[in-house]
C-alpha cells in the first residue's frame, strides 16, 4: 500500500511539472543512468585487464630471507620483475578494453539523451498532440459535437483547455448563426408569401385603371404595371432562392459526349439569339461521370446568360476534367468585372446595372450555391480580353 501511495505522489508531482522542467528532469535522470553505466563498464574493463595480466606467471630473480643457519624463510620475492610477454590475442583484448570505457561513455550519453527525448514525447506530448490533431480535423469537418480533455497542469494542458473553450465558443456561435439563418429563411418565405395577396389586389386595380378614359390615368397605370411586374419577379426570386438552398444533388452516371453536346447546343442557341459567336474548347469529350445534370445545366445557362449580356462579339465555352470532376469555364470579350466588385459579384441581388427591372443579380450567386452543393466552387476573374468564370463540379466517380 505504501509503494502505491508513493507512486501516486510521484505521478502527481510529474504531472504538475512544466514541459521545460519535465524535459530537464528526464534528461538529468538518463544522464545519471548513463554515468552509472559508464562507471560500471570502466570497472568491469579494469578487472578484466587485471585478470588477463595476472594469468601470466611473474618472471625475474627471486630473493629469499634466511636465518642464522642459512635456512630460507617464506616464499621469497621477485626483485626487478621482468614483464611477461603477452600473446597477440591478449594484447588486442587489453587494447580494446582500455578504449571501451571512453566509447561506452559516448554511446551511453547519446543513447540516454535520445531515450529521454523519446520518453518525454511519449509521456508528455504524444497524447495531447494526438487529441488536438483529432479535434482540429473534426472542426475542419464542421463537427463540434465533442470535447477534449487533458488533466496535466503544464503548458499543453493549458493549451488543451484553451482549445476546449474555443470549441465551445464556436459551437455556441454556430448554433446561433444557424438559428439566425433559419429565422432569416423563414422570414423571407413569410415575406414572399404575404406579398402575393396585396400584389394580386394591386394588379386588379392596375387592370381597372388601364380601362380608364383618362389618358393620364392610363399612363400612371402603365408605370404602375412595370413596378408591379418587378415586385412579382422579386418575390419569385426569393421563393426560388429558398428552394435552391434546400436542394441536394442527385448524382447519376452520364455519358459525357452526349451531355456536353446538349450544353453546347443550348449555349449556341443563346448566342445566336443575342448575335454573338460561340467558341468551344472541349477537353472532356470521353468517359462517364457521376454528376447532377440539373445543377450543371442551370449553372451553364446562368454563366452563358451573363456572358452574352456583356460580350462584344464572342463567348468561349470550355470543358475539362480535373480532380475527378468537371470544370466548366465561360469567357467573354466584354469589358470585364469592375476590379472593386469582383468579390462582390457572387452576392445575392448584386448587379452593376442601373436597371433592375429584369436582372436582379442572382445568376452568379445561384451558380456559386449550386457548385458548392455539388462539392465544387466558383471562381471569377478578369482576363486581358474580358471576363472569365470557372465552375467546378466534384464528380462522384469517373470511368473511362
Amino acid at each position: 500500500m505504501g509503494v502505491r501511495v508513493q507512486m501516486e505522489k510521484m505521478k502527481c508531482f510529474g504531472g504538475s511539472l512544466s514541459l521545460r522542467k519535465s524535459l530537464i528532469f528526464y534528461i538529468a535522470a538518463f544522464v545519471m543512468l548513463a554515468l552509472a553505466l559508464t562507471v560500471v563498464t570502466a570497472s568491469i574493463c579494469d578487472r578484466t585487464v587485471c585478470g588477463i595480466r595476472e594469468s601470466y606467471p611473474v618472471s625475474g630473480e627471486k630473493y629469499y630471507l634466511t636465518n642464522e643457519r642459512g635456512e630460507r624463510l617464506g616464499e621469497g620475492a621477485f626483485i626487478g620483475n621482468v614483464p611477461a610477454v603477452l600473446t597477440a590475442r591478449d594484447e588486442r583484448r587489453i587494447a580494446l578494453l582500455e578504449v571501451l570505457p571512453t566509447a561506452a561513455a559516448i554511446a551511453y550519453s547519446v543513447s540516454s539523451i535520445i531515450a529521454a527525448v523519446l520518453l518525454f514525447y511519449r509521456n508528455r506530448l504524444k497524447k495531447p498532440l494526438a487529441g488536438l490533431r483529432a479535434a482540429s480535423e473534426k472542426i475542419s469537418d464542421n463537427d463540434l459535437d465533442f470535447s477534449i480533455r487533458y488533466d496535466r497542469q503544464d503548458e499543453l494542458g493549458e493549451l488543451v483547455r484553451s482549445f476546449e473553450v474555443m470549441r465551445a465558443a464556436l459551437a455556441d456561435n454556430f448554433s446561433e448563426m444557424w438559428r439566425q439563418v433559419e429565422e432569416r429563411r423563414q422570414l423571407n418565405a413569410a415575406f414572399a408569401h404575404d406579398l402575393r395577396t396585396p400584389l394580386t389586389v394591386l394588379k386588379g386595380y392596375h387592370e381597372m385603371l388601364l380601362t380608364s378614359e383618362c389618358e393620364q390615368t392610363r399612363e400612371i397605370a402603365v408605370t404602375m404595371g412595370r413596378h408591379l411586374s418587378r415586385m412579382e419577379a422579386y418575390v419569385d426570386s426569393m421563393s426560388r432562392l429558398r428552394r435552391l438552398e434546400d436542394m441536394e444533388p442527385e448524382y447519376e452516371e452520364v455519358f459525357l459526349p452526349a451531355f456536353l453536346s446538349s450544353l453546347e447546343e443550348s449555349a449556341r442557341i443563346l448566342c445566336v439569339q443575342n448575335g454573338k459567336k460561340l467558341y468551344l474548347n472541349n477537353g472532356a469529350s470521353d468517359g462517364r461521370l457521376s454528376v447532377d445534370r440539373a445543377f450543371i445545366s442551370q449553372v451553364c445557362n446562368n454563366l452563358m446568360a451573363n456572358a452574352v449580356r456583356y460580350a462584344r462579339d464572342a463567348v468561349t465555352l470550355s470543358f475539362s476534367l480535373q480532380d475527378r470532376g468537371l470544370l466548366l469555364t465561360v469567357a467573354d470579350d466584354g469589358k470585364g468585372f469592375d476590379p472593386d466588385s469582383v468579390q462582390e459579384a457572387v452576392k445575392p441581388y448584386f448587379t452593376q446595372e442601373s436597371d433592375r427591372s429584369e436582372h436582379f443579380g442572382l445568376g452568379l450567386y445561384i451558380s456559386k450555391l449550386l457548385c458548392g452543393r455539388h462539392g465544387g466552387c466558383l471562381k471569377i476573374e478578369n482576363t486581358a480580353d474580358g471576363a472569365k468564370v470557372s465552375a467546378f463540379f466534384g464528380g462522384d466517380k469517373y470511368k473511362k
